[in-house]
């Protein structure tokens, strides 16, 4: 679930504006707001500067109001029904506001041992048995979370440990929404680390079952997309991804889980781009990495650098320099920024990659050298 913004709700009411009113001078409808308040979605670029104007604030202001809120993480306490379920899920909460923290900060450790002590509390059956699957839900939520950010951090052998937890909770618990997200991160988790066939046999197992909504499924078809394009199967894999953007346009968000919000045309532009980036059609790729990387779609995602840099890549295989060295130079500032490993560990090699193609210019060679430097930086330098 992304972050709330408590900000922007409360400059809102002190402008003298109900959700209802600031909807109707914006011109949405009244769900939009509670969405962009909630945290769900951010608001399109169009819509900003009428929204600053009826906040009476300037473009900086605005984005401070539009960053989630960050409290610190809560404690474990002695509750052991529904309250310990409760403190479980702001915990995964919480943790998922800071992945989607600027470039994302590193929660993986702190969400693994987050996951440990509960993962404690359960096999001492050291909660009421009242609560019991309401508990085991939100551990399995807790689980997915960690499962990911290893993931991210590329410990892909604790991830997949973790997922594996956090789908058995899921199905003691019947939480069916959840046990979805943990299969598509399995999927994910298969897709990149060399098993392609695996992914599509993941995503399709899904699919078949039905019982899912078009967001969900839209998600399931670009895992089959990956999975195809993965196995050599390209044109079966286009028209996976022809039929994920299809089913997201006949979605309706709010038949869709919580976790769903990060499911946008951004999020498949982003693996159809990496898809044509990972079998060198780099001018195939450009388009799609492009829109990924403007986000229009709203769903600010902390691991958004990742399609950033795959564009580059893609720009130097066609000897795009210009466009190639303005990328890499808007990219250095954000390198100490970035925790996600797997974007740092690709922006690397697609550093070195640009370095060895000899026709390049001298002066995206020297971008691309600033990026390995700020790669190698003392992460503690301030």
């Amino acid at each position: 679930m992304a972050g709330k913004r408590k900000r922007l709700a409360q400059r809102r009411k002190t402008c003298g504006h109900s959700q209802e009113t600031f909807a109707q001078a914006l011109g949405v409808d009244r769900t939009t707001v509670q969405r962009w308040e909630r945290g769900d979605v951010g608001p399109q670029p169009h819509q900003r500067p009428r929204i600053a104007k009826l906040l009476q604030v300037d473009s900086e202001e605005l984005d401070a109001l539009l960053a989630p809120d960050t409290p610190e993480l809560p404690a474990l306490n002695g509750n052991r029904g529904e309250g310990l379920a409760l403190t479980i899920r702001e915990t995964s909460q919480r943790l998922v506001v800071l992945d989607n923290e600027l470039n994302g900060l590193p929660i993986a450790d702190v969400a693994a041992q987050s996951f440990k002590k509960v993962h404690r509390r359960l096999g001492a059956g050291d909660y009421d048995l009242k609560a019991e699957h309401d508990i085991q839900a939100a551990a399995a939520e807790l689980a997915e979370v960690a499962g990911w950010a290893l993931f991210d951090a590329e410990k892909h052998a604790p991830a997949r440990r973790f997922n594996q937890e956090a789908l058995f909770l899921a199905k003691l618990s019947g939480d069916r929404s959840i046990e979805l997200l943990i299969m598509q991160n399995m999927a994910m988790l298969a897709g990149w680390t060399g098993r392609p066939r695996e992914e599509l046999a993941i995503a399709r197992s899904i699919i078949e079952q039905g019982r899912i909504s078009p967001r969900i499924e839209a998600i399931f078809r670009v895992r089959e997309a990956k999975g195809l394009a993965g196995s050599g199967q390209e044109s079966e894999a286009a028209r996976s991804f022809d039929r994920a953007r299809s089913l997201l346009q006949d979605s309706e968000r709010n038949s869709d889980p919580v976790w769903a919000w990060w499911v946008t045309t951004d999020e498949i532009d982003g693996h159809q781009g990496f898809a044509f980036q990972e079998s060198g059609q780099w001018k195939k790729g450009i388009p799609h990495l492009q829109r990924a990387v403007r986000q229009e779609a709203g769903a600010q995602v902390g691991y958004r650098a990742i399609s950033a840099v795959r564009l580059l890549r893609c720009l130097l295989g066609v000897h795009a320099w210009r466009d190639a060295e303005g990328l890499a130079e808007s990219i250095i500032p954000a390198v100490s920024e970035t925790s996600s490993a797997r974007t740092l560990s690709l922006l690397n090699r697609t550093a070195q990659a640009g370095k060895s193609i000899k026709a390049a210019p001298r002066n995206l060679r020297d971008a691309l050298d600033h990026i390995e430097s700020a790669i190698n930086e003392d992460p503690y330098q301030i």
